[in-house]
């Protein structure tokens, strides 16, 4: 049962036909968890609070991570850091709800890890997605983000978006970018049926031909690239996998009690106000927390089997490593690799069927959405947008409107921007911050 009541005025905006405009207080672009946790922190406002919001979402259904979700993958975090729970742990949306709607409560704590299934947390946001539904329109690609000025002063902004293939524009006070992260690829490389990001991987492997496949790569040091490894090496008994990464080895991720305090919602002011050259210096100390690092478990994984292969007088998991990409040209029947070596200076040629990137992620820059309008952002001297403390893009001109930047803030609010770790709080300050603006706009008492 949805607790959103369809009937209170405040509850949703109203549906317009196609081609109508419609105006909101709240624009969210993107459902990921990011905006779907703000979705629930509006949604539990006292009545009389509670801003009008649409979301708008590519996917034509709610969707995570889905071409990487293998049946015995965990989490990285904990199941507290879902949408709700370090915000509001009473809420209808927590992950422990979820586990009792589906009489799995038990059994989850039976299994002794605080870590869901990757394929189990997908599910639970499905299953809150469901009960948000009034407030998302699926199937709707955003066009552009144009700014409305009076006087030179902005008052809010218009979205053009595509929602089912019917041209539909908005007018929203506040607009909140949690887009999500774009796959990057290496330099060169285009996507195709023989070279894809692991953001594919899953759809893409289903294409391979199940007999045949004798060479394959993958590029990356991370873990994604790692489970790439060990997928393909299980489904594909007969092939080779060329290993590529700028490392040694494997680098394993930091996941001890002391270096996750910089995902606590208290190390975003710690991290926010402190000085530029020191946030940098602190983000390169605590990377291996999440980017270009491995869970020890599935380094253990990867070594076990490596070493089996060893023991049976075979080869299957080839190592490039400290190695670098030179060249990658794909044809219709597979690709050709140049691999530099960093510690020879040789290369190699390698022939493979397909290569798997797991080359990391980009944040979407706000600008290929104002397009026309770049001089709207203010950026460091590094070209990043910069934001406030409340996440809201510092604009150039003077504003009374807002452009919230969830996931492109690394820079400022450190590693768990772009991570599940600090969504709920985020999502409590969020609204927080957008009640309390429309209160000072309209006068009201609150």
């Amino acid at each position: 049962m949805s607790l959103i009541d369809v009937t209170r005025p405040d509850a949703r905006s109203s549906r317009p036909s196609a081609g109508d405009h419609e105006q909101v207080d709240v624009l969210g672009i993107g459902f990921g968890p990011s905006n779907m946790a703000l979705a629930v922190a509006l949604d539990e406002l006292p009545d009389g609070e509670r801003p009008t919001a649409v979301f708008l979402e590519r996917q034509p259904t709610s969707a995570w991570h889905r071409h990487m979700l293998f049946e015995d993958a965990s989490m990285q975090v904990a199941f507290a850091k879902d949408l709700v729970t370090f915000r509001n742990p009473q809420s209808r949306f927590s992950f422990l709800q979820y586990l009792v709607d589906h009489d799995r409560i038990a059994d989850f704590f039976n299994r002794g890890s605080m870590l869901p299934l990757r394929t189990e947390f997908s599910a639970y946001l499905q299953w809150a997605a469901a009960q948000l539904d009034d407030y998302v329109r699926y199937d709707s690609t955003v066009v552009g983000i144009e700014p409305l000025e009076d006087d030179g002063v902005v008052t809010g902004f218009r979205v053009d978006a595509e929602v089912r293939g019917v041209r539909q524009q908005y007018v929203a006070r506040d607009v909140v970018l949690a887009a999500g992260l774009q796959p990057q690829l290496p330099a060169g490389a285009e996507p195709g049926p023989r070279v894809w990001h692991t953001a594919e991987f899953l759809a893409r492997v289903a294409e391979l031909p199940a007999e045949g496949v004798t060479e394959l790569a993958v590029v990356g040091g991370g873990q994604s690239a790692a489970e790439a490894v060990l997928y393909l090496h299980a489904a594909y008994p007969g092939a080779t996998i060329h290993c590529v990464h700028s490392g040694y080895g494997y680098v394993t991720s930091d996941m001890t009690p002391y270096a996750n305090r910089i995902f606590d919602p208290s190390a975003v002011d710690d991290y926010f106000f402190a000085p530029a050259e020191n946030r940098r210096e602190l983000f390169e100390r605590h990377h291996t927390t999440n980017y270009s690092a491995v869970n020890p478990n599935t380094i253990d994984r990867i070594f076990d089997a490596d070493y089996a292969d060893r023991c049976a007088g075979r080869q299957r998991l080839v190592w490039h490593k400290a190695s670098r990409l030179t060249e990658l040209r794909a044809d219709r029947d597979g690709v050709d690799l140049g691999i530099s070596s960093l510690l020879t200076g040789g290369d190699v040629s390698v022939r493979v069927d397909a290569v798997v990137c797991g080359t990391g992620y980009r944040a979407l820059d706000p600008s290929t959405l104002v397009a026309g309008h770049e001089r709207l952002l203010v950026r460091d001297e590094d070209g990043r947008p910069l934001a406030n403390r409340d996440y809201s893009a510092v604009l150039a001109p003077e504003s009374r409107a807002r452009l919230f930047l969830v996931g492109q803030t690394n820079h400022t609010h450190g590693i768990s921007s772009t991570l599940l770790s600090n969504v709920a709080v985020r999502a409590g300050e969020l609204a927080d911050t957008i009640r309390e603006a429309a209160t000072v706009r309209t006068g009201g008492a609150g």
